[in-house]
């Protein structure tokens, strides 16, 4: 099951030094794993982040989900946060997860 966590549009001042001119929204969601999957040991709560680019001619939409993340709810809700907060898109989560991990802060 996907909960919506929250959502942002990337800092327009960032989006005109990379040379872009449109809009890009970021959403991020909890992914809460079905009871089967916990049973095999597998972690509880994962993530999704979903990236939109509203192009004038057309809207893209980029997505990644990470199933299996951590047991402790609080500890995703504050990886959300913190994913929210750096604008991170599904291309770079991977990298950023896997530096949370080293540091620990998934455990």
């Amino acid at each position: 099951m996907r909960t919506f966590f929250s959502s942002t549009f990337i800092n327009k001042e960032m989006l005109n030094e990379a040379g872009i001119e449109h809009p890009i929204k970021l959403e991020y969601y909890k992914l809460i794993n079905e009871d089967e999957m916990i049973k095999q040991e597998k972690a509880k709560f994962g993530i999704s982040i979903v990236k939109t680019e509203y192009q004038k001619e057309e809207v893209k939409i980029e997505n990644k989900k990470i199933q299996y993340v951590s047991n402790d709810e609080k500890k995703i809700e504050e990886i959300l946060n913190i994913l929210k907060e750096n604008e991170v898109t599904p291309v770079a989560v991977d990298d950023i997860l896997s530096d949370f991990s080293k540091k620990m802060i998934l455990l």
